[in-house]
């Protein structure tokens, strides 16, 4: 007598055969270019299925026809069928997995860059992801969408998806390019800068000190540091380390020294007041930056424990650090 597992191996395969076979009867009429009558006949496979809670059969069914329609220019019909392969998703409350995520970035790799169903399409994969609204999206479809559009040579687009991933190296070596391809010489600082400054203020600081580190090391026009050359990039590494301390009265110095620099993009100190809550305890009463140096830099600068490797104190490329600041005790390793 057959047993309930092997009945439903035969169950399971038979249905495979049954899609195979349909999939091979609109197969057939697309390479006809009958395309409204097979993208007519997805659809109703489609809803039949999820009728019948076949949400793997109706998903797979919907993700083949996409890649079908896609490899005939057909945006419009492979872009709908694309987010039915979401709505299965949706409908099934399937969990996130890998291949899952790699499936819909395919399909996003393929709809047209301009279309306006790509970016409903982006949207509503990353509201999946996260189970509902409100939320940032899974950082690994995040990081697979930024590798697509890095390849399309749509940077800001990337770095806005790099920076909700946990992949700063990655980020870090597209901002390489970023800069290099269209930055000016003079700029190789602010790409990284704001970079950084985002990641702290989503609380990522490990992404945020990865992404520093391999762009200062990779970049063919920063000399290898630190010190650097850039004042600014002497500010982020200062940041990163006083991160680390969580001494307000040490990011409150190092905002004021460096405000020449700071002055260059007027959302630093925007970010840099976000930072001061997350990682400073600063109030948000108190958040606005100048407001909060006047009020806290009056304190003698002697006082404080900056915490320089020795060999660095006096480099000639830190012109911004105050001289009180610098003769203060060292406890950071070389």
């Amino acid at each position: 007598m057959m047993s309930e597992q092997e009945a439903l191996k035969g169950s399971s395969a038979r249905n495979r055969g049954g899609v195979q076979r349909v999939e091979g009867k609109l197969r057939a009429s697309v390479e006809r270019g009958d395309y409204y009558e097979a993208h007519q006949m997805y659809r109703t496979l489609f809803f039949r299925y999820m009728s019948q809670s076949k949400h793997a059969e109706a998903r797979e069914l919907m993700y083949n026809g996409a890649l079908l329609f896609f490899s005939h220019n057909q945006q419009n019909s492979a872009a709908d069928l694309s987010m039915l392969v979401l709505e299965s998703l949706e409908k099934a409350e399937a969990e996130v997995e890998d291949d899952t995520l790699e499936h819909l970035v395919k399909l996003f790799s393929l709809m047209d860059p301009k279309s306006p169903e790509r970016v409903a399409f982006v949207s509503r994969a990353l509201k999946w992801s996260t189970g509902g609204p409100g939320k940032l999206g899974n950082p690994k479809l995040h990081q697979l969408l930024a590798l697509t559009l890095w390849k399309e040579q749509n940077y800001s687009e990337s770095r806005y998806h790099f920076l909700h991933s946990s992949d700063g190296e990655g980020c870090a070596l597209m901002l390489v390019e970023y800069s290099a391809s269209q930055g000016y010489r003079s700029e190789v600082d602010m790409f990284v800068a704001q970079a950084v400054l985002q990641f702290l203020c989503l609380k990522n600081k490990s992404s945020a000190s990865v992404v520093f580190s391999t762009y200062t090391q990779k970049h063919p026009s920063i000399e290898s540091g630190p010190p650097f050359v850039q004042p600014l990039l002497n500010f982020l590494w200062f940041l990163l380390l006083a991160v680390d301390g969580g001494k307000l009265t040490v990011f409150t110095v190092l905002c004021e020294q460096y405000q020449p620099s700071l002055k260059r993009d007027p959302m630093y100190n925007e970010y840099l007041d976000r930072i001061g809550q997350l990682f400073f305890g600063v109030l948000p009463s108190l958040s606005h930056l100048s407001p909060l140096i006047s009020h806290l830099s009056s304190p003698s600068l002697s006082h404080l424990s900056l915490s320089l490797p020795p060999s660095l104190l006096s480099h000639p490329s830190l012109p911004h650090l105050s001289s009180s600041l610098l003769s203060s005790t060292s406890t950071w390793t070389e």
